[in-house]
């Protein structure tokens, strides 16, 4: 009978051991198998960016009539150049090392696009090496921004005290300021003076990078938020989206009495940049009204503050990035400040302050960096550069 007893009792151990086994087992390929699944999404959503990087902002770029081979080349140049850069420096533990590599590819390809903005302000002023060494030098400065802002980096700002999803804050309104300071250094009295053209073929290509751009926006704001926040973000996206659009029409009609297709490719696209900061946490309503908020200001900004801005700070802001990213970025960043309960404002206007200032600053020193390798021909040309280009 004891003998029985304890048979019984190492019965029962084993079935419990056995069982616990089978349970941590089938955990623990569960985790496996939702870890698979969501670095299959994300992988989706990184090559949906990779579309906007070199589709969307590439041919948003070609509206310049003699300088689309260029603007096309210097797209893959600045993403080819971002990338691995963006890589090597967020490997190293200084800048908050990232080690799963999907994550790491996404925020590489953000930072590609806030380099794709900055090249926007001085495009087609730049020769094609210069492309190279703006990607060289943005970049550190990119992540040390972002490094202080979203991750805590020199304690100034602790980690989620600053609420940006989108990247309103460090990917847009960085992109465009930097380039501003870039432009700051770079502008000449003749490129001032030289009328950039273009033409019903240029404007229609243009067209086909900003529909792309507009496509593919809510997988850039909803790349790295989790799998139940992803649903309201993309709606969010597409609501701002469409709400930027309208807005667009109905100013750029009320403003130039026709409706101009710069406006139309450019931007239809701000709220896409001004929902980036509350995309998780705004409701649909307020999705649609910071939309048409964005489209509203940003088509003022190319119709009637650009050539004020131009003569005032004697620059050529080649795409018109204030307008775009710069003034909708920084006001999304501003309109979390009603919509989130219980953020710190303090915070998230000193995340804003911050980025404006490294940005300004480093964007000014590069534009003095960037004539060592000398100064372009004749702007907004391809000939210079490439064979049997128009002259």
């Amino acid at each position: 009978m004891k003998f029985s007893g304890m048979f019984k009792k190492i019965g029962l151990t084993l079935t419990f051991l056995l069982v616990s086994m089978v349970s941590f087992a089938t955990e623990l390929a569960s985790s496996e198998t939702s870890t698979t699944i969501l670095n299959d999404q994300r992988y989706n959503r990184a090559i949906h960016i990779m579309v906007m990087l070199l589709i969307g902002f590439g041919f948003l770029m070609v509206f310049v009539r003699k300088y689309g081979r260029s603007a096309l080349t210097a797209t893959f140049l600045l993403v080819s150049t971002a990338l691995p850069l963006y890589f090597i420096i967020r490997s190293s533990s200084i800048v908050g090392g990232i080690s799963d590599e999907i994550e790491k590819l996404i925020l590489a390809e953000f930072g590609a696009a806030s380099l794709l903005i900055a090249a926007g302000a001085v495009l087609g002023r730049l020769k094609m090496p210069q492309y190279i060494l703006l990607g060289l030098l943005f970049i550190p400065a990119y992540a040390f921004n972002e490094w202080i802002v979203i991750g805590g980096g020199l304690n100034i700002i602790n980690i989620g005290g600053v609420v940006d999803t989108g990247g309103s804050i460090v990917i847009h309104a960085f992109g465009a300021i930097f380039g501003l300071g870039v432009a700051l250094t770079m502008t000449t009295k003749q490129e001032m003076e030289k009328t950039i053209e273009s033409d019903a073929t240029s404007d229609r290509y243009s067209m086909l990078g900003s529909m792309a751009l507009w496509i593919f926006w809510p997988s850039f704001c909803a790349a790295l938020v989790t799998p139940a926040e992803m649903p309201h973000t993309v709606v969010n996206v597409i609501f701002a989206l469409c709400g930027s659009t309208l807005a667009t029409y109905i100013f750029s009609i009320s403003l130039r009495k026709k409706v101009s297709i710069a406006d139309i490719a450019n931007a239809a696209l701000a709220g896409g940049v001004a929902i980036g900061s509350s995309c998780v946490v705004a409701s649909h309503t307020m999705a649609a009204i910071i939309g048409i908020m964005a489209g509203g200001i940003s088509t003022l900004g190319f119709a009637v503050i650009q050539s004020r801005q131009q003569k005032w700070m004697k620059i050529i802001d080649t795409c018109g990035v204030t307008n775009l990213h710069g003034i909708p970025g920084l006001m999304g960043g501003l309109a979390v400040l009603p919509i989130v309960k219980g953020i710190n404002a303090g915070s998230q206007l000193l995340g804003i302050l911050i980025t404006i200032i490294v940005a300004l600053g480093t964007g000014f020193i590069t534009g003095k960096i960037l004539p060592i390798l000398g100064r372009k021909t004749e702007a907004y040309e391809d000939a210079d550069e490439f064979i049997d280009a128009e002259e």
